[in-house]
């Protein structure tokens, strides 16, 4: 941090308690917020790459390893797009067994968050570590919430990380009802967790701040999307996976490895929790409803500040939805739908827990990959979180440099960005002279 002739730099090189490698950078002059940068330096990962030239089938597994904290959202875009692609259906218990492995998911990765990456910005610790020695019961909880999640995983699954048990179609073994059983006295306390998690979330203090991006998050009557939908917006847009590039639309900047992506109109737009619970508040469970209104959170919520709220009332959310799951599961006959691959393109969208993650594939007539693209959520919001930088520092300029950086800091972990799912664009140019 620098002061110049009335210029302020806040700086920060390496952003702590976040996935991946990015940066901050915020200049101030003469009380004027003068730029505002979020870095993302980590360098590109090229997945779409590894993907070209291998089976329809290796997809769900390769795209598993972009992230080790949300996999399965990756496998099951991944197996979303291929299956559009050659027009088969998953349903009944194979579509419910695929909800409640992502329930798993987004259990261990909010649970993560709010207790470990971001309840120590809210009680002014520098890690997790720091804050136990002083509320040990916290990390207690929280690491209690994500073994949880990751059993699910594991019996879903197949392990609690990478799972290997996801295939296009389904899977390739549905687990036993005494299986899914054993989750049940876990998820239960769990969901005694969370909603003590959503008291404690509203109880925090945080800055007035309401966002003015447009929304957008899938939606599927009748439930709360998480594994499949169509995709909307607080601006009245509805389309399909089929149809992101007509919406939505990437461009490379020179400061990040990463696309950074807008509304074909030039508007910034924002996905993730606060997306999805005022785009999907009716659709959560009675339970998980009741929890966000006593807390006093109701739609229209736009604080990203009350983020960490918002992903306890949807950690409520998973385990109620995970033990309803349990409850009503059958084994299917077979685990599996047959796929007849084609020549075709495929598109397909979930709701990882930082937002929406799109794939798309384009795929030979033995299924072979031809192309592949995918739009992780951090690097859909990399903009939001910009404009949010420079909102908070314009307000709060009058900080001491120390105390305005670490604000900026959580800020930017309000979005609880996956720096290495940002960067896999793949555009490459090698000039030698």
């Amino acid at each position: 941090m620098a002061k110049t002739n009335g210029r302020r730099t806040i700086k920060t090189d390496f952003l702590a308690r976040v996935e991946g490698e990015g940066a901050m950078r915020v200049v101030i002059r003469d009380g004027s917020v003068d730029d505002v940068e979020l870095r993302i330096y980590e360098p590109p990962r090229f997945f779409e790459a590894f993907l070209r030239g291998r089976s329809f089938m290796e997809a769900p597994d390769i795209t598993a390893r972009i992230c080790g904290i949300c996999p399965v959202a990756y496998q099951l875009s991944a197996c979303n797009a291929m299956e559009d692609a050659f027009g088969i259906t998953v349903d009944g218990p194979i579509r419910h067994l695929r909800r409640l492995l992502y329930c798993g998911e987004w259990i261990e990765s909010h649970a993560l968050h709010v207790f470990l990456l971001h309840a120590p910005d809210f009680l002014g610790y520098e890690s997790a570590p720091a804050m136990a020695r002083d509320h040990p019961e916290l990390v207690a909880q929280g690491l209690e919430l994500k073994k949880a999640g990751n059993q699910v995983m594991t019996v879903v699954g197949g392990r609690e990380i990478h799972p290997v048990n996801v295939r296009v179609g389904g899977f390739y073994r549905a687990p036993s009802r005494r299986e899914l059983l054993t989750l049940v006295a876990p998820l239960e306390r769990a969901r005694e967790i969370a909603l003590d998690t959503v008291r404690l979330a509203a109880s925090l203090p945080c800055p007035e701040l309401e966002l003015d991006h447009e929304l957008v998050a899938l939606r599927q009557e009748g439930e709360y999307a998480i594994e499949r939908g169509r995709i909307v917006s607080s601006g009245g847009r509805d389309f399909t996976p089929r149809e992101f590039d007509e919406h939505i639309v990437e461009e490379h900047v020179e400061r990040s490895n990463a696309l950074h992506a807008g509304l074909v109109d030039g508007t910034t737009y924002l996905v993730g929790p606060i997306a999805r619970f005022n785009l999907g508040f009716d659709e959560l469970t009675p339970l998980a409803r009741g929890a966000a209104a006593d807390a006093g959170l109701v739609p229209p919520s736009r604080n990203p500040f009350r983020s960490i709220v918002v992903r306890s009332v949807e950690l409520v959310h998973a385990c109620d939805e995970a033990l309803r799951l349990i409850s009503a599961y059958e084994p299917p006959d077979r685990p599996f739908v047959d796929v007849e691959p084609r020549a075709a393109a495929g598109f397909g969208a979930t709701e990882a827990p930082r937002g929406l993650l799109w794939h798309r594939y384009e795929l030979d007539e033995e299924g072979t990959i031809l192309d592949a693209r995918i739009v992780p959520p951090t690097s859909q919001n990399q903009r939001a979180i910009e404009h949010d930088l420079r909102w908070f520092v314009e307000r709060y300029a009058d900080l001491p440099d120390a105390e305005l950086g670490l604000r900026c800091e959580q800020a930017i972990r309000n979005h609880d960005p996956c720096i290495s799912c940002a960067t896999h664009f793949l555009e490459l140019e090698v000039d030698r002279r």
